[in-house]
Order: structure tokens, then C-alpha cells, then sequence
């Protein structure tokens, strides 16, 4: 099967829900999808830092997606769930609200980010594809996890 179509190259994404606002993340820098159990609190890191765990042999550092998007905390009864994703030989695993299914979209459907997109999402969006009713922006994993910077909600 062909990824080409007449109009453009087909990506697919693995779809989240964080605060009720639908992610789109880029397949290939998915590497699991899992829930978190036994998170360690690191002293002393950034808030958006939830801790680190350690997955089948490797030590996975957790990043809050509500906190490092400024979107409120979660739903303690819910359990979380995270996506692993990996930048430099580092693991980490993105919290998530909810893991949704892998969308296969045109990339010439994507747009750029749009004015009005809030400031928080536009930081760590590298784009947006419209749905039906509902706009799916596509992470820029590398920028999410440029720790080093000030939270994005800041």
C-alpha cells in the first residue's frame, strides 16, 4: 500500500486528549504507550516534571502535559496515561488524559497554527489539521521537551 495520494504525503499521528484539547502526535517518535506505575518524585525538578519510573529496564522521566501547558490539574480518580517518546538517547513519557487511535492525514490538509491559537499550544504545535468539529494540533515533540526552557505556561 502506497503513502503517496494525488494531492500530498500521508502521516500518521497518534492521537491524545490533554484538557479536553485533541494532540496529534507524529508516529515515528512514538515509541509506547503505556500507564504509569510507580512514579518517583525527582527534589528539586520543575513542576512539570512528574517524576521518573523505570520501564522495562529504562529510566523514564514523566512530563506533565496540564502543567507544562498551564491547563489545571487532573482528575486524580482518572487514571493517566503516557505516551513514550525518546529525544537524544533520553526516554520520557508524556502524561496524557487519554490515548485516542492513529489517524492517517493528508499532509496537505495541515495548516499553519492559527492566530488565535493560544499561546501555550502554539509553543509545542508544529501545525493543525481541522476534523469534523474539532482541530487536532500536531506536537512538536522536540519542543516539548526542551526542559531547559521556562514552562511553556509561563
Amino acid at each position: 500500500m502506497s503513502n503517496e495520494t494525488a494531492s500530498g504525503r500521508m502521516k500518521e499521528y497518534v492521537t491524545a486528549t490533554i484538557g479536553g484539547q485533541l494532540f496529534g502526535l507524529p508516529i515515528q517518535r512514538v515509541q509506547d504507550v503505556f500507564t504509569p506505575e510507580r512514579v518517583t518524585r525527582v527534589p528539586l525538578a520543575p513542576p512539570e516534571i512528574a517524576g521518573v519510573l523505570n520501564l522495562r529496564g529504562r529510566i523514564v522521566t514523566l512530563i506533565d502535559m496540564r502543567d507544562r501547558l498551564g491547563l489545571g490539574q487532573r482528575d486524580s480518580a482518572a487514571p493517566a496515561m503516557a505516551i513514550g517518546v525518546e529525544l537524544a538517547g533520553e526516554s520520557y513519557g508524556l502524561l496524557i488524559d487519554t490515548v485516542g487511535e492513529v489517524l492517517k492525514l493528508d499532509d496537505a490538509g495541515r495548516e499553519a497554527n492559527p492566530i488565535n491559537l493560544d499561546p501555550r499550544l502554539a509553543r509545542v504545535s508544529a501545525g493543525i489539521h481541522r476534523l469534523d468539529g474539532q482541530l487536532l494540533v500536531l506536537v512538536d515533540v522536540d519542543r516539548v521537551l526542551d526542559i531547559g526552557t521556562k514552562s511553556i505556561a509561563a
